[in-house]
């Protein structure tokens, strides 16, 4: 792990230059009108980018991306091994042919705050992290967040800012003040935001997109705190949340040489900082040529002030070669995969980190994929870990009609995908005994003895899948825990066969309390402005209560707000439209997915646009208060 010079520097007046985002010239083909970059695509790409693979980026999405983070996902990235296939020349017209036009550095400076402005007071902070305790709860009160479930029906959207040249947003800001310090991802830039206003404090240029929700440390023994976000390049950036300088830049890859993700936002606890790490090669296994798969799933422990490493635990020793071949004849390579991708929580009680996992991509199968594992805080040893589903070994080879190569055969593995993406979350009732819950894609939630991690009671919703069941977590209110559930609407299948929607079981015992069922909603022109409205209307962002109501965002761009107690819908708003935004910037909402809900300061923060597995790109960070 390295440590990279203080590469970047915040907007600050008197220092304002506008920037552009480098990209080569036009590669037309002499004589034609025909971008050499579309055969590229056509011949090399298309096939799953066009459809073919439900998992893979669409073509729009790739339009979306800068040149620089397509050369990068190519040459040392997600698609590496589908690069390796491309001359220069080839990969160059392709990056060219897809890349999103240059954006202008001119939609920061002439947001920027008023001079007097721009002071960033941390003194009362209202969300800290993407849990919104160490618990990852995810359950705010009305005192934390400035809301009361009374607000809820009175809401309306107070601001709206547009994020240029970018299709999706993943992130829960740090919201402290008056100040929300928001990772706007593709734009490459972390913004500290006025919540009054939208304009912006400072901005801080990663170099790269930014894939992680924001932490916001406590203070050192010189009262200086620190703000840590991850991006595209697997980089852990801790930033001056006063300035916006950066403080130092880590590089979070456990193993040299493979291709590494920082998703789960990292937590921060007694000056440590725990940086949960995906690496599976998922992805690479489609490419029949890759010797198939290299990742795994780690923790790091690092001190939060220098970044310096304390220890690291990893779910399974570094793949080696099998000794077994593809049907293609391409070596194999395992045990790989139980990637990290989720949040950790921590039980300060109990002095352990809770972290969950993903499938295995390669055999041999381990127990540690699809698992729940307890570690020591202070040690990184594993005191006892959970596998809820057993020998799920998939990568995106399993996927279409006909299997690639590197999917292992049916004998082997149950090839179902059925990964943890959410953080577990440790809740106390009211008889003091304890639950530690967590969401799965299988469909399932489970509740377990925090103690030795056996199972107390299970539940499962609907049939799960690569896109299906429960993704980036659930809430609870202290009584009720909050299930989403994003089941996709197949062609074959009728309304009463999709059990997308949210459902509420008592803690206590797993019984079901309530539930919503999602239905497609087409009408008055949505079906214009959301392409797959019929199919895709799961719930699949990571939900959040504000003093017992349950905030939660639909991937056709629909924004619920329930009653906690019994699923009265308190309020309702399409986000799937155009807005007038504070910093002039074009923008329309889309899907709302990932951790792109929060709260804080009197203000409900909603991020609306995802634009990965065929769902509705948008731009737009909404900013809600009630009616006054």
């Amino acid at each position: 792990m390295t440590i990279f010079a203080r590469l970047n520097r915040p907007i600050v007046s008197g220092l304002m230059t506008s920037v552009l985002l480098w990209l080569p010239a036009p590669l037309m083909a002499q004589g034609d009108d025909v971008h050499p970059g579309e055969a590229v695509f056509t011949n090399y790409c298309a096939g799953c980018h066009d459809g073919g693979d439900p998992r893979a980026a669409s073509t729009e999405a790739l339009r979306a991306m800068s040149a620089d983070n397509l050369r990068f996902a190519l040459t040392a990235g997600l698609m590496q091994a589908q690069g390796q296939g491309l001359s220069t020349r080839q990969r160059e017209a392709v990056i060219d042919y897809l890349a999103v036009p240059p954006v202008s550095g001119e939609w920061l400076t002439e947001n920027l705050c008023a001079p007097g402005e721009r002071a960033v007071d941390l003194t009362m902070v209202s969300l800290s992290s993407a849990g919104g305790n160490l618990r990852f709860n995810r359950n705010l009160s009305a005192e934390q967040s400035g809301l009361s479930k009374a607000d809820m029906s009175e809401l309306e959207v107070a601001w709206a800012l547009g994020l240029p040249g970018i299709g999706g947003l993943r992130s829960t800001p740090v919201i402290a003040g008056d100040t929300v310090f928001y990772p706007a991802a593709a734009t490459e830039q972390v913004l500290a935001l006025d919540v009054g206003t939208g304009c912006i404090r400072w901005a801080y240029d990663a170099g790269a997109s930014l894939r992680s929700s924001a932490t916001l440390s406590d203070e050192f023994a010189d009262g200086q705190r620190l703000l840590y976000v991850s991006d595209e390049r697997a980089r852990l950036h801790a930033i001056d949340p006063y300035t916006g300088e950066a403080a130092w830049v880590i590089d979070g890859a456990v193993d040299e040489g493979v291709h590494t993700r920082l998703t789960g936002a990292p937590l921060f606890h007694e000056q440590r900082l725990y940086v949960p790490v995906s690496a599976s090669g998922v992805q690479r296994g489609a490419e029949a040529s890759h010797e198939c798969c290299d990742g795994r799933g780690a923790v790091i422990a690092l001190d939060g002030l220098s970044g310096e490493r304390i220890w690291t635990y990893y779910t399974m020793p570094p793949a080696d070669y099998t000794g077994g071949v593809s049907s293609v004849g391409t070596p194999l390579r395992g045990p790989s995969g139980a990637p990290i991708w989720s949040s950790p929580s921590l039980d300060e009680e109990r002095r352990l980190l809770y972290v969950t996992t993903g499938e295995n991509t390669s055999l041999p199968a381990t127990d540690t994929s699809n698992a729940i594992i307890a570690l020591d805080i202070d040690s990184g040893e594993v005191r006892w870990q959970f596998q809820a589903v057993a020998n799920d070994v998939w990568n995106m080879a399993c996927t279409g009609r006909e299997y690639g190569p590197n999917c292992p055969s049916p004998t082997d593995s149950i090839i179902k995908d059925w990964d943890f993406g959410g953080a577990a979350t440790l809740v106390t009732l009211a008889d003091g005994s304890e639950r530690l819950l967590a969401g799965q894609k299988s469909g399932h939630l489970w509740a377990l003895n925090p103690n030795d991690g056996t199972v107390v009671w299970q539940q499962r919703v609907g049939d799960g899948g690569a896109l299906g069941g429960n993704h980036w977590g659930i809430a609870v209110d202290g009584e009720r825990v909050f299930l989403p559930i994003n089941d996709p609407h197949y062609a074959s299948m009728t309304d009463d066969m999709i059990d997308a929607g949210i459902h509420a079981f008592d803690v206590a015992s797993g019984e079901p309390t309530w539930e919503f069922r999602a239905r497609p909603d087409c009408a008055d022109g949505r079906d214009l402005r959301v392409a797959t409205c019929q199919e895709r209307y799961g719930f699949t962002a990571l939900p959040l209560v504000i003093d017992g109501a349950l905030v939660a965002g639909n991937i056709d761009g629909r924004l619920f707000i329930f009653d906690g107690e019994d699923g009265e819908i308190l309020f309702e708003f399409d986000t799937s439209q155009g807005f007038a935004t504070v910093n002039g910037v074009e923008a329309r909402g889309g899907s709302i997915d990932s951790h792109t809900v929060s709260a804080g300061a009197g203000t409900l923060f909603v991020g609306s646009g995802y634009d990965r597995f065929r769902q509705q790109a948008g731009n737009v960070l909404l900013a809600f208060r009630p009616r006054r």
